[in-house]
């Protein structure tokens, strides 16, 4: 399965985002078996505005992209395949 990376800007505040989050769980869940929200990061800009990277697992872009279309309440700002993961311990110094 494909890991791709979601990049989103949300257009509610950040008390919102816990039923925003479970929102998107029960789509997934109910329209998109095939799909596996891995984890997200959340930050908050400047401005106050609520930004997300989420990992999901998904045989293809547009189904993550169906996905994102039917949550609402967003932009999606990008969709990028997830080519590998890194650590520090993976360049040791010695």
């Amino acid at each position: 399965m494909t890991k791709f990376l979601i990049e989103r800007t949300f257009h509610v505040g950040e008390k919102d985002m816990p039923e925003v989050s479970r929102r998107s769980k029960r789509i997934a869940i109910d329209n998109y078996p095939e799909i596996t929200w891995d984890h997200s990061h959340v930050v908050i800009d400047k401005a106050g505005t609520v930004k997300t990277y989420c990992v999901y697992d998904a045989p293809t872009e547009e189904i993550v992209r169906s996905h994102a279309a039917e949550l609402g309440l967003h932009d999606v700002n990008g969709v990028y395949e997830i080519a590998g993961d890194v650590t520090p311990d993976d360049f040791p110094l010695d």
